[in-house]
């Protein structure tokens, strides 16, 4: 088994390669993995909403030993990412981070949010700074709102929609 230091670096590498291929090809990649992640995940997150979600993430955290804090609400997942283990073991490398490395939690996980029903918005933060937050919502006008949110704090975001 490939260990985990070396599994993110590679990744990273990987990322590199697909974005200097041209565009599309970084995210073709991304949606394969979110169709790969449905069987992990999609009929639970249709099913358990965002309860099924925040057990994914909370077995997630204590797994991976993730330095992250999940807030469940009626209407709202918040993840927030204190200290992301995977972006740490990549800028603690000889080799520079993908510029887009961060993309790629969103980039498979909008699609399948997205499919179970759900909406996302995404504060990624800065690609040399392990840290970034989400918010899962059910109820897109709640998610447009989070949306308009940010936008008046000047803060950049990502959203799936849909």
């Amino acid at each position: 088994m490939l260990p985990s230091d070396h599994f993110v670096r590679f990744y990273n590498e990987v990322f590199k390669y697909l974005e200097g291929q041209g565009p599309g090809h970084l995210e073709k990649y991304w949606l394969e993995i979110s169709r790969h992640q449905e069987k992990h995940c999609l009929e639970n997150f249709r099913k358990n909403g965002l309860k099924g979600m925040y057990d994914y993430w909370e077995h997630i955290r204590i797994e991976e030993n993730c330095d992250m804090t999940l807030e469940l609400s009626a209407d709202c997942l918040s993840l927030t990412m204190n200290k992301c283990p995977s972006l740490s073991k990549v800028l603690d490398n000889d080799a520079a981070a993908c510029p887009r490395y961060c993309d790629h939690c969103f980039g498979w996980l909008g699609p399948l949010l997205r499919k179970s029903g759900h909406y996302c918005i995404c504060d990624a933060g800065k690609p040399d700074v392990p840290q970034c937050q989400s918010w899962i919502y059910a109820d897109k006008n709640k998610a447009l709102a989070k949306m308009r949110e940010l936008k008046d704090k000047n803060i950049e975001f990502k959203s799936y929609i849909g």
